[in-house]
């Protein structure tokens, strides 16, 4: 789903209403048999599934260039389910597409989650799931001679002695015998691959969640079989120590993807200086259905308390540029969200976004990046757990510092965005220090009591800070200075377009 460009401040609600939003339909299924129709979309296993566990309220999602699906595949369903049972199609997802929208099936009361679709197969803590990823068509030949063809031309093999095969998960009726044809064209690599599960169990949020089974990436070659995604992105930089060839089965093409790697990471790099800078955070939340996604919140909150940041809880819903630019005062956002909508090109917006782990790295009081960079949440609250349960080490040598002196708040700290000395902000422990000094109520915010009298007092407050900054703050209480206005005939009708008797 595409829209039309956003700007950060819109002069006229109107551009909300009449906006067109442009949907490219998967028109994968629409010349196919019933019977293909049923094989596609996985209709009887799915029944079998839903029978096998009771369930009785199930939700179907689907993502908007599916939607046109959802009416032939429910009364596929239904007839195999039988009565007693009863099915919701959900749409228009409160976040990404590829999660589980746990909310909007609470909404039903669902036992049960039917995914259509791409999927980006995080843990979910509420609900069974059942994945249906479609059996996009594949050349399992010609994907096998491509990722061989590159292999050699890179000369791979004198120093590769094992490789993972990855893939979207479309094709992953086909995984197995990729990866059968590529043992017997790399006879002397070992391959590994992950088999994508059909059916997801729930973890609890008050148990430990564990990361998805993964497979040791270190110095492997990584053959990936899919178009250009999100996926494929997460893949590279996740995996900066390996070799990635790509196989693209629309274009039939094959390709070594790592020297995007190094232009990946500069971007997030340049984005982790521009957190460092920063005192104020906005905490996004960007998924209600990924297991441990509250336990990481609370995770980031107490890590920004202790660095003595001041952090706002935010859910916006799906983002855009005009969202995130009515908070003005906050100067960084870090972005919960599942591994595939967590890395933001954030050129659009007024202020940063970076990842949980971009925090984390932006908060030492060194820097030292190896590249190295995770995107699951499991693994960042147990490496988190890790550092703090064992003896504090002497960080190493670094190149350059450009952190927080914890102990001399007067201390100024080097930006490497500006250039400049800077002072930051400290907030706990009832007092903020600022870089700028402007007396002993810089921090007041103003009040008035019962008898309309204006009270002033000190407040830890971001949000009052900046309110003291700006030149509106507000409508201002004048009774007794103001005649009251003559009452006139206002205007009726809608909002998209008020019904105005005066003339023009």
């Amino acid at each position: 789903m595409s829209e039309e460009p956003t700007t950060s401040f819109s002069t006229s609600g109107e551009d909300a209403v009449t906006r067109v939003i442009q949907v490219e339909l998967d028109a994968s299924a629409n010349t196919l048999s019933p019977k293909e129709f049923d094989d596609f979309f996985e209709i009887e296993k799915s029944a079998e599934e839903i029978l096998k566990g009771d369930y009785k309220r199930i939700a179907l999602q689907f993502p908007d260039e599916l939607l046109h699906a959802s009416i032939p595949i429910f009364q596929q369903l239904k007839r195999r389910i039988g009565h007693g049972r009863e099915l919701y199609v959900l749409a228009d997802t409160s976040y990404g597409s590829c999660c589980v929208d746990e909310v909007a099936a609470s909404h039903v009361d669902a036992d049960a989650m039917v995914h259509y679709g791409h999927a980006c197969m995080s843990q979910t803590s509420r609900l069974p799931v059942i994945y249906v990823f479609q059996k996009k068509p594949l050349e399992v030949g010609d994907c096998v001679d491509n990722l061989r063809k590159v292999f050699e031309e890179q000369n791979m093999g004198s120093s590769c002695t094992h490789a993972i095969l990855r893939y979207d998960v479309v094709y992953a009726h086909q995984a197995a015998s990729i990866r059968k044809r590529l043992e017997e064209a790399l006879s002397n690599i070992t391959l590994l691959y992950y088999e994508m599960p059909f059916k997801a169990e729930p973890t609890s949020t008050s148990t430990k969640v564990s990361s998805p089974p993964s497979l040791d990436a270190n110095n492997a070659t990584i053959f990936y079989v899919g178009a250009e995604s999100l996926g494929l992105t997460n893949l590279l930089i996740t995996n900066t120590s390996s070799q990635v060839i790509s196989y693209d089965p629309q274009a039939n093409t094959a390709r070594l993807e790592s020297g995007q790697t190094n232009r990946l990471l500069m971007r997030r790099y340049a984005i982790v200086q521009k957190a460092r800078d920063s005192d104020v955070f906005g905490i996004l939340v960007g998924t209600l259905g990924v297991a441990s996604y509250l336990p990481l919140i609370k995770h980031i909150r107490a890590l920004l308390a202790k660095k003595k940041k001041k952090s706002y809880t935010i859910s916006v819903g799906k983002l855009n540029p005009a969202k995130l630019a009515n908070f003005l005062e906050i100067e960084c956002f870090v972005l919960v969200a599942c591994p595939e909508n967590s890395l933001i090109d954030s050129k659009e917006f007024l202020r940063p976004i970076v990842t949980p782990y971009e925090l984390e790295l932006a908060l030492q009081s060194q820097l030292n990046w190896t590249g190295r960079y995770v995107l699951d949440f499991g693994q960042i609250l147990a490496e988190s757990e890790n550092l703090e349960t064992s003896p504090k080490q002497q960080d190493g040598p670094s190149t350059f510092s450009t952190g927080t002196n914890e102990d001399d708040a007067d201390q100024p700290v080097f930006s490497l965005v500006t250039g400049t000395y800077r002072y930051t902000k400290r907030y706990g422990a009832n007092r903020i220090d600022t870089e700028a000094t402007s007396g002993e109520d810089s921090a007041a915010v103003i009040l008035r009591n019962q008898d309309n009298a204006l009270l002033k007092f000190g407040m830890e407050s971001a949000a009052g800070q900046f309110l003291q900054q700006r030149s509106y703050q507000g409508l201002e209480v004048r009774l007794g200075a103001d005649a009251p206005s003559t009452l006139e005939q206002g205007r009726s009708g809608i909002a998209r377009g008020y019904q105005d008797d005066r003339t023009h």
